[in-house]
């Protein structure tokens, strides 16, 4: 018997690349992955402003330019790969919340029905007891 619900099946469904993608779009957006780039960035351009015997990159740092351009143009894809996962799951989850929305809804209106012929039952009791009162 299958028990896992529809996360489990996604999780499960997930390729490496899918994962990977995940993983990076998971790591840049975050405070840690800014302070890293921003330290290694000022030093990039500290040490080559300062460097007594050996300038890899003067001023105006097109190597760094070039460093960035390509981060760019590989990050771009891969946030949104994930992106795209992330919208599929949503539309996973909310298939699964309108199913779920619909058995609880007709379980209420199956306890409705239940609770109304209850109901109708009791008052047929009173009314009978009721007639047999007045006799």
């Amino acid at each position: 018997m299958n028990n896992k619900n529809w996360h489990e099946k996604h999780v499960e469904a997930l390729t490496f690349g899918s994962r990977l993608a995940d993983s990076v779009a998971k790591s840049m957006g975050c405070w840690k992955f800014i302070i890293v780039q921003t330290i290694l960035v000022v030093l990039w351009m500290g040490l080559n402003l300062v460097a007594f015997f050996y300038h890899w990159d003067v001023y105006p740092f097109i190597l760094l330019n070039l460093v960035f351009s390509t981060q760019a143009a590989y990050a771009a894809p891969i946030i949104m790969m994930s992106q795209n996962r992330q919208s599929e799951r949503d539309r996973l989850q909310a298939q699964a919340d309108y199913q779920t929305n619909i058995e609880a809804k007709q379980e209420i209106e199956a306890l409705t029905l239940i609770l109304n012929k209850l109901d109708v039952e009791k008052l047929d009791k009173i009314i009978t007891m009721l007639e047999e009162m007045k006799k």
